[in-house]
């Protein structure tokens, strides 16, 4: 089989494609924001070429793409109209009623995606317990519909009413009166889209579902309709943010759970490294074009939530974007990217990010009409980048527009050219080391015990300077680990998770009623996986509860045994709730337990995929690992130094390169700090040693 694994980022576009052979070969280009579609299929039709292949040789592609991330942010998805219980029409503009900052009197919150007057109130209700405390009346749902679609011209339809996760009776009847008055309009409903209590995520989460509805949908028929004109009749799926691949119609359904689908997708291949090399703790970092991103992997698995921030309006603050709730690879996600601007701040200190130059017109030393200094100027000017050799010799890189556009932020602080790139190299590097410090801390992980993996187009010039401030002592730099994404997307299995809220007191429980809350969870979420032709014995399932002491309001997640009968399951529930809970607050309460919630995730069989290593293909034609010297500033080293260049490609199983030192492929550079040792383990990866100061 040959697979091809794609992942659409904010300034590049990745590919990474497993041949018949077992080989791997890797291509990067450009993304084109206005038709992201255009760079991934002249991107599919480049590699395959360059591989003597045709396209019919790919019997799967595998897709993650920021199209719903993009289109929250910027504001750009559907007209969404909303049916909403009667008495609830303002719980948009209500909130959590929290201030994530107490002292600042200018903080903002993000926008509803649905305005106040296009949510329109039906006189139902059910009672938390699913009884139905007011009826739906049919006509008037058809009504408020009308007025919406003809009125108010909505293109998309969201369903949220109170208490739908415990009877979704009405939801659904609402559902079928849409469908059936217009049949091309999108709707969905908040107990198919995430039958959760707490109805202010639960309503964003579906009204979000619905504004990207659309645009998804017609993305997708670009890209089938794209990929078909080019005679493939593979198959094509498409990631999600928890790292399961689902089917295109699935992804039209919920297009929320797209949101971090690409990120998603190296956090899987870090997890897949740490297994192949016997490394179970990790911090997976990577550096795009955009954004930089860190995620925890313990004992071999990505840390999971079902919490998840989207769009933040305000200084980027956690608490001022769009509270959603998916299953979501628990990530801290930074806007210090390659394509990120430098600027000065109010107190005249270097900042770098959020903004960010993105493909369009990219950094000043693209040469595409920008005129800003970003992240990538800076490491050009550093020495770091090879000017002629970026994307291996596919794009050349103008030094002298890099340097005339730090000029612009370094004059006003009377700093050299030089010394002006440094300090935004750096002011990135704190930037990051402490997002990821917190986002550790705050999940009780030790990243001083783990082993860090560096990915992204910017992660390997980035990461060991990252590690040595954080005190990590090892770093893996894959091979192809400028699109480790795209290769990420290749070793996850079709999956779908399913989580519901229903309370139930453990003392109140038994091996059939256990059962009975369980089977419909299950049932769920296998339906995805049954409709895509694989069968019960393919599929495994992940089950969880979410569980507290009784008048708590935070919960903790525990993960139930395999292969437990629900009698012994039923009684272990206290022991497994106490160790989960005593690892998070080192002590226990004499209280009774409830579970809050439901999780299941199926999963079917993953894929065959090898280990990474020499077989990289390049079009390199050095004759020797060391291509040459060039000045390059190590501030650990005195300065600018004359320093070595080495080709990755020509590294051989056992090679040891010590830092000072700038190890290139064809897609990313390595940087090893004066101190740092790294040695080429037989798959291809280069693992080093951080010196520590």
């Amino acid at each position: 089989m040959a697979r091809l694994g794609i992942d659409i980022g904010g300034t590049f576009t990745d590919f990474a494609l497993i041949r018949p052979d077992g080989a791997t070969a890797v291509h990067k280009r450009l993304t084109t924001p206005r038709d992201p579609a255009r760079a991934v299929l002249e991107g599919a039709a480049t590699i395959v070429q360059e591989n003597d292949l045709s396209i019919n040789d790919i019997t799967e592609i595998v897709h993650g793409t920021t199209l719903v991330t993009n289109a929250l942010i910027e504001r750009r998805g559907a007209r969404v109209g909303m049916l909403v219980t009667q008495g609830f029409r303002d719980t948009f503009d209500i909130g959590q009623e929290q201030r994530y900052d107490l002292y600042d009197l200018r903080l903002q919150f993000a926008e509803p995606l649905v305005p106040r007057a296009l949510r329109a109130e039906i006189g139902e209700r059910i009672w938390h317990d699913g009884s139905v405390l007011t009826p739906l009346d049919p006509a008037e749902v058809e009504q408020k519909v009308a007025d919406l679609v003809e009125q108010q011209g909505v293109e998309a339809i969201a369903i949220c009413y109170m208490h739908s996760y415990a009877n979704p009776d009405h939801e659904e009847q609402s559902r079928q009166i849409v469908a059936r008055r217009f049949p091309n309009l999108f709707a969905g409903t908040s107990s198919d889209v995430f039958p959760y209590a707490r109805e202010f995520e639960r309503w964003t989460t579906t009204c979000a579902n619905a504004y990207s509805q659309p645009l998804v949908d017609a993305y997708l028929k670009r890209l089938e309709q794209g990929l078909e004109d080019l005679g493939y009749h593979g198959q094509l799926v498409i990631i999600g943010s928890s790292g399961g691949l689902t089917t295109p119609d699935t992804a039209r359904r919920f297009p929320v759970r797209l949101l971090e689908s690409g990120p998603a997708a190296g956090v899987l291949m870090s997890a897949r490294l740490g297994r192949d090399l016997g490394i179970d703790n990790l911090l997976s970092f990577d550096l795009g074009g955009t954004t930089a991103k860190g995620a925890l992997v313990k004992k071999g698995l990505p840390y999971k939530t079902y919490e998840f921030e989207a769009a933040r309006t305000y200084k980027h603050k956690s608490g001022s974007g769009l509270q959603l709730r998916i299953p979501v690879i628990d990530m801290c996600e930074i806007g210090s990217g390659g394509g990120s601007i430098v600027s000065i701040d109010s107190l005249n200190r270097l900042r770098v990010g959020p903004r960010s130059a993105s493909s369009e017109p990219g950094p000043a030393c693209y040469g595409r009409g920008g005129h800003d200094a970003t992240l990538t100027d800076a490491n050009l000017t550093l020495g770091y980048l090879d000017p002629k050799g970026f994307l291996g010799g596919r794009m050349t890189l103008d030094a002298g527009a890099a340097q005339g556009a730090i000029s612009r932020y370094a004059d006003p602080l009377n700093l050299d050219v030089i010394r002006a790139a440094w300090g935004a190299h750096d002011v990135a590097n704190e930037d990051i080391s402490r997002a990821f410090r917190v986002h550790a801390t705050e999940r009780g992980f030790d990243y001083r015990r783990a082993v860090m993996t560096a990915s992204g187009g910017g992660g390997p010039l980035h990461a060991a300077r990252i590690a040595r401030k954080l005190m990590v002592p090892k770093v893996i730099f894959p091979a192809g680990a400028g699109v480790m994404s795209a290769f990420g997307m290749l070793v996850g299995a079709m999956a779908f998770e399913t989580v519901r809220s229903n309370r139930m007191k453990i003392d109140d429980l038994d091996a059939d009623s256990f059962d009975a809350a369980m089977a419909p969870v299950e049932t769920s979420a296998m339906s995805y996986l049954l409709e895509n032709n694989l069968s019960r014995s393919q599929i495994t399932l992940d089950r969880r509860l979410d569980m507290r002491y009784c008048g708590q309001g935070y919960d903790i997640e525990i993960r139930l045994p395999d292969g437990v009968s629900s009698v012994d399951l039923v009684s272990q529930l206290r022991p497994l709730f106490e160790v989960a809970y005593r690892d998070v607050f080192e002590t226990l309460l004499d209280l009774p337990l409830e579970i809050v919630s439901w999780k299941v995730e199926a999963r079917g069989p993953d894929p065959d995929f090898p280990l990474i290593g020499g077989e990289v293909t390049s079009r390199t034609v050095s004759k020797d690992a060391l291509k040459g010297h060039r000045q390059a500033y190590f501030g650990l080293a005195g300065g600018m130094i004359d320093c070595p260049v080495y080709d990755r490609y020509l590294l051989r199983a056992g090679d040891v390169v010590e830092g000072p030192c700038l190890v290139e492929e064809n897609e990313s550079t390595v940087l090893l700090d004066a101190g740092d040792t790294a040695s080429v383990h037989p798959s291809g990866h280069l693992m080093a040693e951080i010196g520590q100061a």
